[in-house]
């Protein structure tokens, strides 16, 4: 086994990579349609998937989201929101291998079908039960509900990547009792039926890896970061040592 430490950004690089060799979307670019909810380890997703189809030229993750964390002293938001949201230019609506520009989730829902793929990230993970959830500030649902009603009502595919520096304790059931009760401030919470797709399920469809989550943190950048104990055979341990440390340096998301 060896240890290696990735930060945040390096964790959404890594992801995305994971998301654009997986079997699932692979199949659908020939033939279906992909859409990928802006967010911003989506941006990772959109970058890669859309690398490996040759249509990068079209798309940015610069302002690929629509509300996101961001320090309390973030003077140009409103309950993690950017004021200014001109630069957002829709989500990443990939139709049989060709990417259809300034579309939204909300304009093509009806118009997906089973076996078509709705990629949505998260805000709370619970490792434990592979379960996400996602934070809430659209009074009408958000575009989380949009992607259930494919997801559900369509059998559309619904795969969630989200990082493990969003794990939470506790059960999201009840996690989002509490936070969606009457008399509750803030974001509510949703709790979603998707496939899962975190930095471990990643590091074992690239390089056939076995990878376990053995610490966190950090400072001087290094805060949210995760130490993972990856193993395997000594070719699958180098294949997946040389994967992660050619990420390890990338570069933090800022807006």
């Amino acid at each position: 086994m060896f240890q290696i430490m990735l930060t945040p950004a390096a964790g959404k690089r890594l992801i995305g990579k994971g998301m654009a060799s997986h079997p699932q979307i692979r199949s659908a670019l020939n033939g279906r349609t992909i859409a990928i909810v802006a967010g911003t380890t989506n941006g990772y997703v959109a970058e890669e998937i859309l690398a490996s189809i040759g249509q990068m030229s079209n798309f940015s993750r610069k302002r690929f989201f629509r509300g996101i964390s961001l320090p309390p002293n973030y003077k140009t938001t409103d309950q993690g929101r950017i004021a200014d949201e001109s630069g957002f230019r829709g989500d990443v609506i990939i139709r049989n291998g060709v990417l259809l520009p300034n579309n939204t989730i909300e304009e093509v829902a009806e118009s997906l079908n089973e076996g078509d793929i709705v990629v949505k990230g998260g805000n709370a993970l619970d490792m434990d039960h592979r379960r996400a959830a996602v934070l809430i500030g659209n009074p009408t649902g958000g575009t989380i509900l949009v992607s259930l009603r494919a997801a559900i009502g369509k059998r559309v595919r619904l795969i969630m990547p989200i990082g493990l520096e969003k794990r939470i304790t506790g059960d999201l059931d009840d996690l989002a009792v509490m936070v969606n009760s009457p008399g509750s401030n803030g974001l509510r919470l949703m709790p979603a039926p998707g496939e899962v797709f975190t930095e471990l399920d990643a590091i074992t469809l690239l390089t056939g890896a076995s990878a376990q989550l053995i610490a966190a943190g950090g400072v001087s950048g290094a805060e949210g970061s995760i130490w993972l104990g990856v193993s395997g055979t000594a070719e699958v341990e180098q294949k997946a040592e040389q994967l992660l440390k050619s990420i390890a340096g990338e570069v933090g998301f800022t807006v």
